[in-house]
């Protein structure tokens, strides 16, 4: 039971002292009896809450900062009308700042033996599973004096997914691999290193190319075409360990290797390659093997949405056992890790050609566009010390770069929004020149 505002109202005017025989509660209500009984009767008269039924349907998933729409059906099975205040709680990043109120908080009418819908929009600002909490509701009687108020449970999860903002680059990236396999109008066809098919000789050709024996046995000069690899298997490993959790921008690390790691799975798989995932710090957090090429990228958003980074330093050794297991065959290791000197030169460098024995290495790693910025600058003390500062920085990435070059490792080091196409790019390479 709750008093309304207008209630309140009411009982501050009828509680004047006039003709109060007694100082005490007694005198009160013998004033106010007329607005007790309307009370009374207001209470009375309003829906009970407890034997309310709610069901839910609605939106399971939805991408990083896009809207989720989760229905919330009433049913109210009493013999009065429902007249209510609706309160939908959820996590707070479930929307966007300053959203929540006008988002959650609903007023309804459910006259007795019907059902309404009422209809949450979610927002969410953060990755990861998002569970409804209680359901708040408050029924008033037909003057508003009085309320009933209680909560139900009403579960219902809404998976948030990464929002993979790199897809802009795929078309031409498609593109890319389409030159590559001799399917656009080109003067010379792809390079690779599986036979494609013959074809009559042009000037511009490479000659090495010329098929000599099927020329010999036809009066035109025939050339071998080439097209990439197909059927390779690609390992993507994201390092979740404590550098996954620096923030560049607005998100943290893992953000950005996610995006770029998700680009380079949906070329891959139109490229006819399989591609398997494996996250790790100190134990296996997510992994994703032997999905079928329509599969594989909606397994590994859906992997992805509830990865968090752990606040603990990966282990190198265990991270390169379970990739060897992982990977038995020859394979691309696409590892999604840092730069920083002391990570790599402690605990990658010497377990590092374990990998490099049978597979072929290609690590990415997220760069600090504010890095770059703080280098350029100048114009008083402090912006000086700043530039040296990132200078210093910059200097120990390319020589930790140059280490894993050595060592016969393909780097990529880029900013957050460079990161994925660069990624791209340097798989294309490879694949172009048959070092898969």
């Amino acid at each position: 039971m709750a008093f309304t505002g207008r209630a309140a109202l009411l009982a501050a005017l009828g509680s004047l002292p006039v003709g109060i025989w007694d100082p005490g509660w007694t005198g009160i209500l013998a004033v106010n009896a007329p607005l007790a009984a309307a009370c009374a009767c207001d209470f009375a008269l309003a829906a009970p809450v407890r034997r309310l039924g709610l069901t839910r349907s609605g939106d399971t998933s939805a991408r990083l900062a896009e809207s989720a729409d989760v229905t919330l059906t009433l049913t109210n099975p009493s013999g009065r009308p429902l007249r209510a205040r609706v309160r939908d709680a959820w996590p707070p990043s479930s929307w966007q700042p300053g959203t929540e109120v006008a988002a959650s908080r609903h007023r309804v009418r459910v006259p007795a033996g019907e059902r309404r819908r009422l209809t949450t929009r979610l927002r969410p600002t953060r990755r990861g599973d998002r569970q409804a909490d209680r359901v708040t509701i408050r029924s008033y009687g037909p003057l508003g004096l009085f309320a009933r108020q209680g909560t139900h449970r009403a579960p219902w999860t809404v998976r948030v997914l990464p929002p993979f903002t790199s897809r802009k680059h795929l078309p031409a990236k498609l593109a890319r691999l389409r030159e590559l396999d001799g399917r656009t109008s080109l003067l010379t066809r792809g390079e690779g290193t599986e036979f494609d098919s013959l074809r009559a000789y042009v000037p511009g050709d490479d000659t090495r190319s010329i098929d000599w024996r099927a020329t010999a046995r036809q009066s035109a000069v025939a050339v071998r075409t080439w097209r990439p690899e197909r059927d390779r298997r690609i390992l993507l490993v994201l390092d979740t360990g404590r550098t996954s959790a620096g923030r560049v921008g607005d998100a943290p690390r893992l953000d950005a290797s996610m995006d770029a790691a998700l680009l380079l799975a949906a070329l891959a798989s139109r490229a006819g390659d399989r591609v398997d995932l494996l996250a790790y710090d100190r134990r296996v957090r997510a992994l994703v093997q032997g999905r079928t090429a329509g599969d594989v990228l909606p397994s590994l958003v859906n992997a992805m949405a509830t990865l968090e980074p752990e606040l603990l330093e990966t282990d190198a050794r265990g991270l390169t056992a379970t990739a060897l297991r992982t990977a038995p065959r020859r394979s691309l290791i696409v590892l999604l890790t840092t730069l920083d000197a002391a990570p790599i030169e402690e605990g990658l460098l010497p377990v590092l050609p374990q990998l490099t024995e049978r597979h072929r290495v290609l690590v990415a790693s997220v760069a600090d566009p504010h890095i770059a910025r703080m280098a350029g600058a100048r114009g008083n003390t402090d912006a000086v010390y700043e530039a040296a500062a990132a200078a210093q920085a910059q200097t120990e990435r390319h020589r930790t770069a140059e280490q894993l070059r050595r060592h016969g490792v393909t780097v990529v080091d880029a900013t957050p929004e460079d990161l994925p196409p660069a990624l791209a790019d340097a798989y294309l390479t490879l694949k172009a020149s048959g070092r898969l």
